[in-house]
């Protein structure tokens, strides 16, 4: 039990705890973009199911650490390129990130169903729901345990981190999603944030390092920017139905 007394552990846990819920924002808006196809019923379940996975993938991953720091061995090379497991698994995490906000944006725009993309049925839904978010939780956590195994080099500390990370995860996850699907402006520049996230994963299966704090900063520009533009909507919406003029019936009951 010295850990419960050793401040370092303690600011090593609240970093990484930290770090998670911050590396987690990308992955709760693409489960909460992926979920709002669901029945409404099936949402929320999906949703905690989904962040659940994204837990035990992290912690399986972190449990096999010796196998994933081996992703980062060259496996061959392209073009005096080394390519690894991990180059492999962000090259197509980040092609799968661009395809399907792609079609998310398409569909919100042109505000067509997808009628032949997924399975029917309910059961058929939340599995295809699901396989996704498998997908997007594997190649978003690949990156945060490499990033957890940098930092702290004990295992419980970062598991506990994971946990904690993904419990508040889950309580603010029914919040953005009801948030994004409240303002269809929002989703879009959410679905925005998943196209440059897919680059960035791509340009780094090609060791293209790209700062993530001017990607960050972007998209926390861009946020403020929105949230000023809803709120002037909202005022303005509110100042128009105040001003309204009464109007008064021209029909005049028993005539």
């Amino acid at each position: 039990m010295e850990w419960l007394t050793n401040p370092e552990l303690w600011v090593a846990f609240l970093t990484l705890t930290a770090l998670e819920i911050v590396l987690g924002i990308d992955n709760i808006i693409m489960i909460s973009i992926l979920v709002s196809r669901m029945p409404k019923h099936m949402q929320q379940r999906t949703r905690i199911f989904g962040l659940a996975l994204a837990m035990i993938t992290r912690i399986l991953l972190l449990l096999s650490i010796t196998w994933v720091m081996r992703l980062t061995a060259d496996l061959f090379v392209v073009f005096g390129q080394g390519i690894s497991g991990r180059d492999l698994i962000l090259f197509f995490g980040g092609l799968f990130l661009l395809w399907k906000s792609s079609q998310e944006m398409y569909h919100g725009l042109e505000g067509e169903e997808e009628e032949g993309d997924e399975p029917k049925g309910k059961g058929g839904n939340f599995l295809y729901t699901i396989i996704q978010i498998a997908i997007i939780d594997i190649v978003f956590s690949l990156d945060s345990v490499i990033t957890a195994v940098g930092m702290v080099s004990h295992v419980p500390v970062m598991i506990a981190a994971i946990v904690v990370a993904v419990l508040v995860m889950m309580l603010a996850s029914r919040t953005i999603s009801d948030f994004i699907d409240k303002h269809p402006s929002l989703k879009m520049l959410a679905l925005s944030f998943l196209l440059v996230v897919g680059v960035v994963l791509i340009a780094e299966a090609f060791d293209v390092h790209i700062p993530k704090g001017y990607v960050y900063f972007a998209m926390g520009f861009s946020l403020a920017v929105e949230a000023i533009n809803i709120k002037m909507r909202t005022a303005m919406a509110k100042k128009r139905k105040q001003s309204d003029p009464v109007k008064l019936r021209k029909d005049v009951p028993g005539q």
